[in-house]
């Protein structure tokens, strides 16, 4: 459903029945709610400021070698939206995921 390097590529589906258009039952599948983990849980690999301009797309590529894993950079410091990350002079951590 997802692709392999998605926040969402590891997270269980749920199917559920529900009415159709036409009175007809049909089933939606849905992707399970995401628990973000905790930031305390990361290995700190670095701490980067930043500069006017930058985006966490920009950092993803530069740190992790993959601009599309940006969300890895918002799931270490704790947020959900990047623009939070994204201000200059921000202190930004570039870190590893908690293992398992």
């Amino acid at each position: 459903m997802f692709s392999p390097t998605s926040r969402y590529a590891a997270l269980a589906t749920t199917t559920i029945t529900v009415p159709g258009p036409d009175g007809k039952p049909r089933e939606l599948t849905y992707v399970r709610r995401r628990v973000l983990p905790r930031p305390a849980d990361h290995a700190l690999l670095a701490q980067h400021t930043v500069e006017p301009g930058e985006r966490l797309d920009h950092l993803a590529e530069r740190y992790l070698g993959d601009a599309t894993q940006f969300w890895r950079i918002c799931d270490a410091a704790g947020v959900l939206r990047p623009a939070e990350l994204e201000r200059p002079g921000r202190r930004v951590p570039i870190a590893m995921p908690p293992s398992g």
